[in-house]
């Protein structure tokens, strides 16, 4: 059994730049998310004990995610995988989405998926096989539920792989960062979890 996460918002996010391999700091939004997920799986924990671990990206926004979840969470301190690192986004690492469309006009009218087409960015079958290459190893019914704490990009391409979905599909499949999804038993189920309230 996989949960597979979306670290929580960044300051990229909320300037809407692309972030890629470029990294930046969760908001307080972003800190507030990663709670908000240790909380609800805290509960699944609670409800199904057993061999829970957690993954996560090496970047710092997952890294930082994973850490908080574990911790609220009771799990125990996150490992890394260079496989579940966020896509390359190549030479609009960094750009808003307003200087992507000004110096990249053939992609204005992509809004999502813009992964796969990015300039001197990762090639999409490198992509696919380091995700393939990563569920395959931890797709495995041996009674261990694995938290993986990832990006939004990654993160489709793993959901459209394990639901049987060509690239086309995965690219457009939602990014939340208030939920995060359960692949088991062939099928992808969407789990929200509850924001504290902020004062």
């Amino acid at each position: 059994m996989i949960y597979l996460i979306r670290h929580g918002q960044t300051e990229f996010n909320r300037e809407d730049r692309f972030q890629g391999r470029v990294d930046s700091p969760l908001t307080e939004l972003g800190i507030a998310q990663a709670r908000a997920v240790g909380a609800r799986l805290a509960a699944l924990v609670a409800a199904d004990p057993g061999d829970w671990r957690i993954v996560c990206s090496p970047l710092g926004r997952a890294r930082h995610t994973a850490e908080i979840i574990a911790e609220v969470a009771g799990l125990a301190p996150p490992q890394t995988d260079e496989r579940l690192i966020e896509v390359s986004y190549g030479a609009l690492e960094g750009l808003s989405r307003e200087e992507v469309d000004a110096r990249f006009p053939h992609l204005a009218q992509i809004k999502r998926g813009v992964f796969t087409v990015a300039p001197e960015g990762e090639p999409i079958h490198d992509v696919t096989a380091r995700a393939a290459d990563w569920l395959a190893e931890h797709d495995r019914d041996d009674g261990v539920r694995r938290v993986a704490v990832a990006h939004a990009s990654i993160g489709r391409v793993l959901r459209g792989l394990y639901g049987g979905l060509d690239i086309d599909a995965a690219k457009l499949l939602e990014t939340p960062q208030d939920a995060f999804h359960r692949l088991h038993g062939g099928k992808v189920e969407r789990i929200d979890c509850q924001l504290a309230a902020q004062p």
